[in-house]
This record gives structure tokens, C-alpha cells and sequence, in this order.
């Protein structure tokens, strides 16, 4: 029988007049891994505080298991910024002792690149003041698990972190005994780690057996079931089970669903978006030409970010692109971006950007623009426009459009500036959306967004008719509203990837075992055939010999090839998808359909392994 750790008994916690907290009673025990949603705001920081023993309940009791060993990341750090980052993380440890510690290794690696911190300027020696806020929260998780817990407790830990370092902390969290309680609104995060979920709603916990795809189902029965006014809300959820069903189904290798059940739920349920109809609605829009980069350059001051790429934003593309930090992701998307505002005149260091006449670009940056503070929520959204057209011949006014993203009636006439960041976060995107822009540009839209309104921006994005790129550490967020991923390894290159985040993943620890091998000592027999010799051969970057220039130029043509005939072969597997649920009584034409698809997919996986073979040809030279 598993040991109860932390016990909440009718519990109570009231801030001014609103109970965030009313009689909630729950508990957590060995081996539990529970994920908190709901919306901001509901309170599931508070839960996880009171939980924790940081702040005080009103009413009720917590109690914990004598000996209770405790980890805690909070939204706000104590560290002292006059310590080392060693000093913080490793304590007085002397350095053979934490370097023959595996786990300490493997923290390091994983969180800052490399045990000698890479990106910090004095390594494990840096001082903490002057750090940003991203790398003072990675020291903080450092020091939080190089420790040994009964129970972590985690608020937003994916915050600052990359699609690698998300994969990482998904991996290492599976690996520990310890049980965990973790706030976050990374849907993928959630479905690899948690097997309970808690939804916080205006006061109440409820608890739900499974991840994050488990609760999807559960909560779109609870409420199909219980009240016909909520039924807009249950049509989202149901719509985004049929994308987790239909999608992605190979998430995680955990049992998944009652398959019945979610099928009978979804049967009448469309795919997400309409591809087809989406880029005709574009291309009418748009016209042929939208971006395109002609091998251009984009550098940072004296650092090059991206050498000559060249790459095509079409009608009605849906892009996203991921990468290590400092990549240039958001370099090239402000180059984009330049060259729209000043209708070609501000080009990069090297290259061209050409753009369509009819492009209309909103930019949602990283930063939160100001809005004046004495602006009520509404008029803010009136001042853009009154009325909005969505495509597809959704029209929405102002008022509509507010309730769609979370602000109620009331908290429409709300001041701007009495609005948390997420509010604001969501309110600057709903200003850009109501300018009824043909061309989005979203970097790291996800941040400071709660599950819900990321449900409601992507039901809106499903039907939005233009094109999109997407920069962000979110994995659910870009394989729901993308069709097609690029990476930015940090090589200067621009890559498609065929198979999504997973193949930039394995694309990554490659080239990180190739740097591993490069900075190996060479073998014995090796040393002694160049000392016998004296002339070893010469090598291009990857250990074969290096590409002519001709040669390199003709391997990036067949790339680009190939990136063509992947995407006609996917629109072909599209269709062949749709014949076979069009035909699915008829067995003898899906088995010739199905015959089709396999030839396809053959044909799309040797495709997939050339362009890999000359992708890594291309780095080489």
C-alpha cells in the first residue's frame, strides 16, 4: 500500500472577497505524479503553496508525513545574487565528488548544455546577479534536483526551456522514484509525465485518473453529461480529442483511452482544419507570392545566424520552427518582418527578401506591448476594430471576440492596467487577430497562457485563412497548429524536417555525439598511422573528406528536391486517408487503397533517408 505523503483536509483560502480555495480536501502518495490545470487566475499556484506548506490555508489542515523530504520550484527564486552559480547548485562539494555523481552529470548536461555551462561566462564560477530571469530559474530547478525528494513540487518548470530541455526534464522526471506535483500549461509535458490530473476551477479541485489526453476525454464526458449549457465549451474539448485521437496517437507509450468510448464521442467531429479549403481562401487572399528568402543572411551585430538561405513562405503555409537557444529564430522572423513593414527596402546582410503586395503581417513578439493603462479591455479591442472576419464566414464583434479569449462581460470594462501578464498576453493577441491580418508571425505564443485560452486560440487558428509561422518551445502547440516544421540547428542552416519535433530531437544527439567524438582524444593505432605517414588524409567537418563547391551546390539542389517530392507525397497520403474513411465499408477498395499508401510510405521513407544522408553531406562540407 502506497504511503500517504501529504494529506489536505477541507481546505479554505479566500483573497479579498473571491474563495480561490472552498473546502477542498485531497491527497498525495507515493509514486503519484499529478498534473495541476485550469485556468489563470483559478488557483493553482495557490493550491501547490498551500500544498507545500508556504502559505497558510484559512480554514482546513495539511499535513505531512514526519521526515517529509521536500523539493519546491516556485514562479519566483531565492537565490543569492552574490553566490556562483556552484555555489548554489553544488554547495561545497569539491569537484571530483559532483563530477563522479551521475545524476549531478547528468542535471548539468541536460539543463545547461555541458557541465562547464556553455552559455554562461564564466562557467560554474558566474556570478547570479546580473543573470536573466530564464537562467536563474534553470539554476533554481538545478539545485532543486540534483537533490534527493520523497515529493517535488513544480510550478511552470518548462518556462525558459527549450524543446530539448523539455524532452530532457520529461525523461529524467520518469526516471526518479520521487512522487511529483507539477503546474504547467504544456500539454505534451503533462501526457509524458503525470498519471492523475487535477483541474482547479473557481474554488474546486477536480481529480482525474490518466494524462493529459486521459482528462481531455473524461472532462468532455463529465460535461456532456451534466449540463447542455456548457456545450460550447464541450465541442472544444471534443475537438481537440479528435485531433489527440487522430493526430498524434503515439504520444506516450502508456495505455491511452476506452477506444470505444472516444470514438462513439468523436464520430461526428471534422479534422481540426480544412487544408485544402484554407489555402484556396488564402491564395485569394495572398495571390502566389508571400515571402520569399533568396539566399539571404542574418546576423546578430558581428555573430552570423543564418547563411545563405533560401526557403519559400507560400499562401496558406502553416509553419513551425523550432531551435536551440540563440539559433536565430527570432532574428529571422524580425528580418521577415522588416522587410513586410518597409515593403522590401530593409533587407539582410547578404541576400533578398521578397515580399507579396498584398501582405498584411501581424507580429506577435515575445514582448508584451504596452497598451495604456486606463483603457478599458473592450475599448482596447474597439480602438483595432469593431467587427472582425475570421474566414470561413465566422464574423465576430469586438465583445464576441473578448469572450472567446476568457474576458467575460465584466471583464471586458477591466482597466488594462490591472490585468495580469497573461491577460495582457492574451489581449495583445486578440488586438492583432482583430486587425484581420493575412500573415501571422507568433513567437512563443504559449508563454503565460493557461490550457483553456490555448484551446480556444488554436479553434480560432483552425479556421484562420492565411499564412502562419510559429516560433516555440511548446510541442503540443506547434504539431496542433502547424503542418510543417523547420529547425535551426545552430549551424546556419534553415532544415525541414520530415518527421516533426522527433526528428529534430534525434537530429540534435547526433550532432552532439559527433562533438563528443571530435573532441576525444584520436585512437592509438590512428596516432601512430599519421606519425608513420605524416600526411593524414584531409577531412571535412564530419570526418569524411570534404565536398567541392560544385559538389555541395548540387547536394543542396537534390535537398530541396526532395523537400518537394515529401510534400507532394504528403498531400497524396492525405487524400489516399480520406478515400479509405470515405470507403471504409467497401473492402475490397480499401485494400487497394491501403496498398497504395504502403507504396507511398516506402517510397516517402527512402526519401526521408537521402535527404538525411545529404543533409549530413551539406554540414560536412
Amino acid at each position: 500500500m502506497a504511503v500517504n505523503l501529504v494529506n489536505v483536509e477541507n481546505v479554505s483560502k479566500v483573497y479579498g472577497t473571491r474563495a480561490v480555495l472552498d473546502g477542498v480536501s485531497l491527497g498525495v502518495s507515493e509514486g503519484d505524479r499529478i498534473g495541476v490545470v485550469g485556468r489563470n487566475g483559478d488557483g493553482k499556484t495557490t493550491l501547490i503553496r498551500v500544498l507545500s506548506k508556504l502559505e497558510e490555508a484559512d480554514t482546513g489542515r495539511v499535513t505531512h508525513m514526519g521526515g517529509l523530504r521536500l523539493g519546491v520550484l516556485t514562479q519566483h527564486d531565492s537565490l543569492d545574487p552574490e553566490a556562483t552559480v556552484r555555489h548554489e547548485v553544488l554547495g561545497d562539494l569539491a569537484d571530483h565528488e559532483w563530477a563522479g555523481d551521475a545524476r549531478i552529470r547528468d542535471v548539468l548536461t541536460g539543463l545547461f548544455g555541458g557541465l562547464d555551462l556553455p552559455g554562461f561566462p564564466q562557467g560554474l564560477d558566474t556570478v547570479i546577479g546580473p543573470l536573466s530571469g530564464g537562467e536563474r530559474r534553470r539554476i533554481a530547478l538545478a539545485k532543486l534536483l540534483i537533490e534527493e525528494q520523497d515529493l517535488i513540487v513544480l510550478d511552470e518548470p518548462t518556462n525558459h526551456l527549450d524543446v530539448e530541455g523539455i524532452a530532457w526534464l520529461a525523461r529524467h522526471l520518469n526516471a526518479r522514484r520521487s512522487a511529483l506535483v507539477c503546474v504547467t500549461h504544456d500539454r505534451w509535458f503533462l501526457d509524458q509525465v503525470c498519471t492523475r490530473m487535477w483541474d482547479v476551477q473557481r474554488g474546486t479541485v477536480h481529480e482525474y485518473e490518466g494524462g493529459y489526453s486521459d482528462y481531455v476525454f473524461a472532462r468532455a464526458e463529465r460535461e456532456r453529461i451534466a449540463a447542455a449549457e456548457e456545450a460550447k465549451r464541450q465541442n472544444l474539448i471534443r475537438k481537440e480529442l479528435a485531433w489527440l485521437r487522430r493526430g498524434a496517437p503515439a504520444r506516450t507509450s502508456k495505455p491511452r483511452f476506452r477506444i470505444e468510448a472516444a470514438n462513439e464521442l468523436i464520430k461526428d467531429v471534422p479534422p481540426p482544419r480544412d487544408s485544402s479549403e484554407l489555402m484556396r481562401f488564402a491564395s485569394s487572399r495572398l495571390g502566389k507570392t508571400v515571402i520569399d528568402l533568396e539566399d539571404i543572411t542574418v546576423q546578430a551585430g558581428p555573430k552570423v545566424l543564418l547563411k545563405h538561405v533560401t526557403w519559400q513562405l507560400g499562401p496558406g503555409d502553416r509553419v513551425g520552427i523550432v531551435g536551440v537557444n540563440g539559433a536565430g529564430k527570432t532574428s529571422l522572423l524580425r528580418a521577415m518582418a522588416e522587410a513586410v513593414r518597409t515593403q522590401g527596402e530593409e533587407q539582410p546582410a547578404d541576400g533578398r527578401i521578397v515580399v507579396g503586395k498584398t501582405v498584411k503581417l501581424a507580429y506577435l513578439s515575445q514582448e508584451v506591448a504596452e497598451l495604456d493603462p486606463d483603457w478599458r479591455v473592450l475599448e482596447s479591442v474597439q480602438r483595432v476594430r469593431e467587427r472582425v472576419d475570421l474566414g470561413k464566414g465566422r464574423e465576430m464583434t469586438a465583445g464576441q471576440l473578448c469572450e472567446k479569449f476568457g474576458f467575460t462581460k465584466e471583464k471586458q470594462w477591466t482597466p488594462v492596467g490591472d490585468l495580469s501578464g497573461g491577460e495582457r498576453r492574451r489581449l495583445q493577441l486578440l488586438r492583432l487577430l482583430m486587425d484581420e491580418p493575412n500573415v501571422l508571425f507568433l513567437d512563443e505564443p504559449t508563454n503565460d497562457l493557461d490550457i483553456e485560452t490555448l484551446t480556444q486560440l488554436e479553434d480560432l487558428l483552425d479556421g484562420w485563412p492565411g499564412s502562419m509561422v510559429v516560433i516555440s518551445h511548446d510541442r503540443f502547440f506547434i504539431e496542433r497548429t502547424t503542418d510543417t516544421v523547420y529547425a535551426l540547428l545552430g549551424d546556419g542552416t534553415l532544415r525541414m524536417l520530415p518527421r516533426g519535433i522527433d526528428e529534430y530531437l534525434e537530429r540534435r544527439q547526433r550532432m552532439e555525439q559527433r562533438a563528443a567524438a571530435a573532441l576525444a582524444p584520436a585512437p592509438a593505432a590512428e596516432k601512430a598511422g599519421t606519425e608513420k605517414t605524416g600526411k593524414p588524409g584531409k577531412p571535412g567537418k564530419t570526418g569524411k573528406p570534404e565536398k567541392s563547391a560544385a559538389e555541395l551546390r548540387a547536394a543542396k539542389k537534390e535537398l530541396q528536391r526532395i523537400e518537394r517530392q515529401l510534400d507532394r507525397i504528403s498531400e497524396k497520403e492525405a487524400v489516399l486517408h480520406a478515400q479509405i474513411a470515405e470507403h471504409a465499408t467497401d473492402f475490397a477498395k480499401v485494400a487497394e487503397l491501403d496498398a497504395e499508401l504502403r507504396a507511398l510510405t516506402g517510397e516517402r521513407e527512402e526519401l526521408e533517408m537521402r535527404w538525411l544522408e545529404l543533409a549530413e553531406d551539406v554540414q560536412g562540407g
